[in-house]
């Protein structure tokens, strides 16, 4: 397969667009050379690539770039998280797709571009159209993504019941990043509540996989005993229906936090 085209400047960025004609469909990867699933979301592109550079296939132009390196690119697209595809064409953005979803990514680029040339007028086998080696790639691509949920379902579960109290909060006890995580820390500290604690900033993949996983959109989340109690104004609600929710769980202050 070949390699996705690397762009490594601004300006290489801004003249690689302006060469491109109107009609060609721009295919720009945003990636970062330390995220795993972006090795995985590569070579799916590169196979989809190969299948859209046969004879009669539409106009296509398909670039990586590294995300930290290339800040001003990534921050004109709102790149917050890799992998991140842009499908472009005419210098505008036709549809974004972030994750490492293999089957979305097709469907996003099959939804902009007929099928290539040369996969619907292969011969069968039994009536039933063989698979382009991108659509071999593909279901490779889907079949690893189903065990990387499950991997990290399986995490999840294990850091949730990390502690009797588990808190998912922004930064750490002793620095919060945001208020609503700091009012969280206070509210157990004023109850000498024994508490573990996972920082949500420090692993994207946790911050994204608890909120489908709680199906809980917001931090902080609050856990205890293995299942979700809420955001911050569920805790209060639950103090104030019961001033008594903590009491089983305190401890002399001396034993306030303990990092899971």
């Amino acid at each position: 397969m070949a390699p996705l085209k690397e762009i490594t400047t601004l300006d290489e960025w801004h003249n690689h667009v302006g060469s491109l004609p109107s009609a060609t469909l721009l295919i720009a990867y945003f990636y970062a050379p330390w995220a795993a699933p972006c090795t995985q979301m590569r070579s799916v592109l590169e196979a989809l690539q190969d299948d859209y550079s046969k004879e009669g296939s539409p106009a296509t132009s398909w670039v990586s770039i590294n995300a930290e390196e290339l800040s001003d690119v990534s921050e004109t697209y709102d790149v917050v998280a890799v992998p991140y595809i842009v499908l472009q064409r005419n210098d505008k953005v036709l549809e974004t797709v972030s994750g490492s979803n293999a089957a979305l990514v097709r469907t996003a680029i099959e939804k902009q571009l007929p099928k290539p040339s040369g996969t619907t007028t292969a011969a069968t086998t039994n009536g039933e159209q063989p698979a382009t080696e991108a659509t071999n790639e593909v279901k490779s691509a889907e079949e690893d993504q189903l065990d990387a949920e499950q991997e990290l379902n399986n995490r999840l579960t294990g850091l949730v019941n990390a502690a009797p109290v588990m808190l998912f909060m922004k930064g750490t006890p002793s620095a919060p990043q945001c208020g609503f995580s700091r009012q969280m820390v206070n509210i157990l500290r004023e109850r000498s509540v024994k508490y573990g604690f996972f920082n949500i900033l420090a692993d994207d993949d946790v911050r994204q996989g608890l909120k489908k996983f709680a199906d809980w959109p917001t931090y902080p989340q609050l856990w205890v005993s293995g299942e979700l109690v809420g955001g911050l104004d569920i805790v209060k609600e639950e103090l104030a229906n019961d001033p008594d929710f903590f009491k089983k769980f305190s401890v002399p202050k001396e034993e306030d936090a303990a990092a899971a």
